[in-house]
């Protein structure tokens, strides 16, 4: 038996004024996004704001549902929203602003397995990676350059 080690790099900005300036506002308009969402079960609200290859931003908030199955993340909601209106755009990049309704989140929340797998998908069709910045309500964001340093074992079409 061998052992395989999988490593993964994350870049940390310490503060929203050490981001490039699309990122600081992508990151704005995640906030914003944050705001529209319905969490009354959770009290843990999402936005995520994506940038397309054609200057198009996507917004989105995560939306729950008393049949807690049947709401959706954030991540998802936006990314969906993006491959249905610009189908033919690639994603460069998503901001994720999470945290409690409750209290300050200060540490950075990043996006689930079930939205890891959502966004895997977009990265693997379009053949180019999706920096990936996460936040919680205040404190450090998280950049990642590509979606495989979250989620290092996908699973995609290959495997069909």
């Amino acid at each position: 038996m061998k052992a395989l080690k999988i490593e993964t790099t994350l870049f940390v900005f310490e503060n929203e004024n050490e981001l490039p300036e699309d990122v600081s506002k992508l990151i704005d308009l995640a906030k914003k996004a944050r705001l529209k969402a319905y969490a009354p079960y959770s009290n843990f609200a999402v936005g995520a704001a994506i940038l397309l290859d054609n200057n198009e931003v996507v917004t989105g908030s995560n939306q729950e549902n008393a049949s807690y199955p049947s709401g959706l993340c954030a991540e998802r909601t936006a990314i969906y929203y993006a491959g249905a209106k610009y189908p033919d755009a690639k994603i460069l990049k998503i901001a994720i602003v999470a945290g409690s309704l409750k209290f300050e989140t200060s540490q950075p929340i990043p996006p689930c397995g079930a939205c890891r797998q959502a966004i895997a998908e977009y990265e693997v069709n379009q053949k180019t990676n999706i920096e990936i910045y996460f936040m919680g309500t205040s404190g450090n964001i998280l950049k990642s350059n590509s979606l495989e340093n979250l989620l290092p074992l996908i699973f995609d079409k290959s495997q069909l």
